[in-house]
């Protein structure tokens, strides 16, 4: 297959995950990278074998075709568009925007200039959660019911260099954590019908107490425990709950989906191996499944070489547009429900994802 041709913009923590497995793929290659710190580009090129350089050099070059974007979420989608009107297909880490009016901006966009546009999370791909989707499609817990979904942490300003953006619109615990359970959930539940749920401010200010920023004190404009219900148009009913107020810990697990014929335990899921736990009705053994995909190591950006791969042959793609707004669209309910005191309709929707094939070899993706 003719490669794909992507150039990274934003060279920071998550990029050297992309640059590591980005070029591994049968459909898509790395070749440049660019930052607002070109110097800081330059670098990260440098390390990587790819040329470094500035957003707007990577934009006008014709030989690039898709951008990944690994900015900070409230510049998703002013980068989103500026590549898009560049002529570039664009694969955004999550959220897709930071507002829902953004994200249909950039899907609008898109159609109109004959693009596509993907959006991380793409763990959903790995072979925990597509072993827990082969289970669940082939009846092993009969129809599902409802699911639970728990991401409880203390924060990130004890380990993040930089944490500011955690605390500031398009972050908190919901739009930093919540794309990797809703994104997981939909994958395995289909799309999602209406969400209600209370959120809270906990703490107004933050002080950091990593380096090098340690001292600093942010104050905090989103909610940072959100407890919320979610009704798929299947029918079954979650509760989501995700936090960055828990100081003491957890033992809740991350993701549990019930059926009429038993239980299953999903794993983490901002990972993309297991371990899958089931649970048969009437019985009260759990066993853990063998995963029967691959793809179970750090496996980032093999959403985007799913897109490549789409771009090439024209065939749907999984970690699309359409779940990626869906997944923002969600979040944004969760925070009007709590504000209003009403359960939020969803109006979009989207199509539950096609499962990988089982047993493929590694990097590839049909």
């Amino acid at each position: 297959m003719d490669k794909v041709k992507a150039g990274i913009i934003g060279t920071g923590n998550i990029s050297g995950i992309y640059f590591q497995n980005g070029s591994r793929f049968e459909s898509l290659e790395i070749v440049a990278c660019a930052d607002i710190d070109v110097e800081r580009a330059i670098a990260k090129g440098a390390e990587y074998g790819v040329r470094g350089c500035s957003v707007e050099e990577l934009l006008a070059d014709p030989e690039i075709e898709m951008i990944i974007n690994l900015t900070i979420p409230k510049a998703h989608a002013p980068v989103n568009l500026k590549a898009l009107e560049a002529g570039k297909h664009v694969y955004v880490e999550k959220p897709l925007a930071v507002t829902c009016e953004e994200g249909r901006e950039v899907l609008e966009l898109a159609g109109r200039k004959g693009l596509v546009v993907g959006s991380a999370p793409d763990t959903f791909l790995g072979g925990g959660i597509q072993t827990c989707i082969k289970l669940i499609e082939e009846g092993a817990i009969g129809t599902p019911i409802g699911a639970t979904a728990f991401m409880m942490s203390g924060g990130h300003e004890s380990w993040h260099p930089s944490p500011e953006f955690y605390y500031q619109a398009g972050g908190g615990p919901m739009f930093d954590m919540g794309p990797y359970y809703l994104t997981a959930l939909v994958a395995m539940l289909g799309p999602i019908r209406r969400v209600t749920g209370s959120a809270r401010i906990s703490f107004p200010e933050r002080t950091i107490t990593s380096q090098p920023k340690a001292g600093t004190v942010i104050p905090v404009e989103v909610p940072t425990h959100i407890a919320g219900v979610i009704d798929f148009e299947a029918g079954p009913v979650a509760t989501i709950i995700t936090s960055f107020d828990v100081k003491g810990g957890s033992t809740l697990p991350r993701i549990e989906v019930y059926g009429s014929e038993g239980t299953l335990v999903v794993p983490d899921p901002n990972t993309f191996g297991g371990p899958v736990r089931l649970a048969k009705a009437g019985t009260s053994e759990w066993v853990e499944v063998p995963l029967t995909h691959g793809y179970t190591g750090n496996s980032r950006g093999i959403g985007a070489a799913d897109m490549a791969k789409a771009i090439r042959t024209g065939r749907p793609y999984r970690a699309n547009g359409a779940l990626a707004y869906h997944v923002l669209e969600a979040m944004h309910g969760f925070h009007a429900a709590s504000e209003e005191g009403r359960h939020y309709v969803m109006a979009s929707t989207c199509a539950k994802p096609a499962p990988l094939p089982a047993g493929l070899p590694e990097f590839t993706l049909d």
